[in-house]
């Protein structure tokens, strides 16, 4: 019989991790990935969806433990599909993430920068997220909260994260215990109530922001429950409600109301207020955020004279604070309300040189003719459309910064406009804005040869 089939029990070395945050161990010539693994554990492994040259392996037991092993500060972290990473030391976590950009440059993009930066380290390594939704469901008569257990859709209940702002942890198990007589949110039949439940923070004011996503109609009485959370926690500034009543995994809907005082809460970041909302995108780590700033605000060394565009700008997080050492900005993204955030964010601190304009970048720049000096890109994990590609190309501003936290395709972008000797990788700055997971931020600085 032979031992590479499912339900066969190997022991392997784990060597290293892969993106999406599992050890990798090599049998034979082929390879395992094992999720909760560290490098150099030595484990006992049953093999599961094998294929010829690749496997995957469920963890049964630790035979040598590696020096890198830690104890996870959450006691759900072996269940909780929040984090992958809990139980590696935090500078091999770095380590790790920091070889998974090189790699991804290096074989997707087939680059070598001029530079290549140590990774900046984020300055606490739990209790940094500012922002947390837990699905809600009912077990056992009780409302549970929390993240779902790896691979599943069954919720691992948590009254505490360690991973988020220890400030919103109050709130959590008050609202879980608080919901208990409203109807709660059932996926598998998707009879209405209560399906998410969403908190915010500013870590730089302390303001705290309330959500409950609904399927179905608002209950009745349900304003006064939002009341009394308003004036029993003195640092929430608002109560919100979010309808989304479609099946699937999306979070929020197009509607979101204020039950009790205001639809936002302030943020100051790099020294612009921010006015956050329930559905507003914002870097859920404000400290490494304002790394991320800073590090754009050195490498550019703006005068005063550069026009920026700044591409999938959301509600202008980066190119607002940069507005301040630019002549002008410009920002295009394709979320009206994102769009109408970041004019009002603009007005509200006095920045008078930026404009915004609501637009899908690949059909928007194409047809763009203006000159500019720095291009700021931004986009969502996919990365850039081609036709934006092959617009840069056509147009060749002088220095473009890409910020991405997905390497394969920042990587797959970098090459494409490199490849015909167009541009140059100036720099690379790996930025660890999620600690105890396998995601990584990154920042690439092209200059035109």
């Amino acid at each position: 019989m032979s031992v590479w089939q499912p339900g066969a029990v190997l022991d392997l070395k784990i060597h290293t991790l892969n993106h999406t945050g599992d050890g990798v161990a090599r049998w034979q010539g082929r390879v395992v990935f094992v999720p909760d693994a560290v490098p150099g554990d030595r484990l006992r492994v049953r093999l599961q969806h094998v294929k010829p040259q690749y496997a995957n392996g469920v963890l049964l037991e630790v035979l040598e433990r590696s020096p890198q092993r830690v104890r996870p500060a959450c006691i759900v972290a072996d269940k909780c599909g929040g984090c992958q990473w809990q139980c590696i030391d935090y500078h091999a976590q770095l380590a790790a993430k920091e070889q998974l950009v090189k790699e991804a440059i290096a074989r997707i993009g087939h680059l070598q920068p001029q530079a290549f930066l140590p990774i900046l380290a984020a300055p606490s390594p739990l209790g940094y997220r500012n922002k947390v939704t837990y699905p809600l469901a009912r077990r056992h008569g009780q409302v549970v909260a929390g993240y779902y257990q790896k691979g599943s859709h069954r919720i691992v209940n948590l009254n505490q994260c360690p991973v988020q702002d220890p400030r919103l942890n109050p709130l959590l198990a008050t609202l879980k215990a608080d919901l208990q007589p409203w109807p709660i949110y059932d996926e598998s039949t998707g009879s209405p109530g209560v399906r998410h439940l969403g908190l915010r923070i500013g870590q730089r004011t302390g303001e705290q922001l309330i959500t409950l996503v609904l399927a179905g109609d608002i209950p009745p009485h349900l304003e006064g429950q939002a009341q009394r959370w308003y004036d029993q926690f003195a640092a929430v500034v608002g109560v919100c409600v979010n309808i989304n009543s479609q099946r699937g995994n999306r979070i929020f809907g197009s509607q979101t109301r204020v039950l009790a005082g205001q639809l936002y809460l302030r943020e100051v970041l790099a020294g612009i207020e921010f006015h956050v909302g329930a559905t507003t995108f914002f870097q859920v780590n404000t400290a490494q955020a304002e790394q991320l700033i800073q590090t754009l605000e050195a490498w550019l060394a703006l005068s005063g004279t550069e026009h920026l565009l700044d591409l999938y700008c959301g509600i202008g997080t980066l190119s607002l604070p940069l507005a301040r050492s630019a002549a002008r900005v410009t920002g295009v993204e394709c979320h009206p309300d994102s769009v109408t955030q970041a004019i009002a964010t603009a007005r509200h601190n006095g920045l008078t040189n930026t404009e915004f304009i609501c637009a899908v970048a690949e059909e928007w720049l194409p047809h763009w003719c203006n000159t500019v000096d720095v291009l700021l890109l931004d986009p969502p994990r996919k990365g850039c459309d081609r036709a934006v590609l092959d617009a840069i190309l056509g147009q060749r501003p002088p220095r473009i910064v890409y910020v991405s936290c997905h390497p394969a395709t920042l990587a797959r972008d970098l090459g494409y406009l490199c490849q015909a000797g167009a541009y140059q990788l100036a720099k690379v700055q790996p930025l660890d804005m999620f600690p105890q997971t396998a995601h990584v931020e990154t920042i690439a600085l092209l200059t035109a040869t």
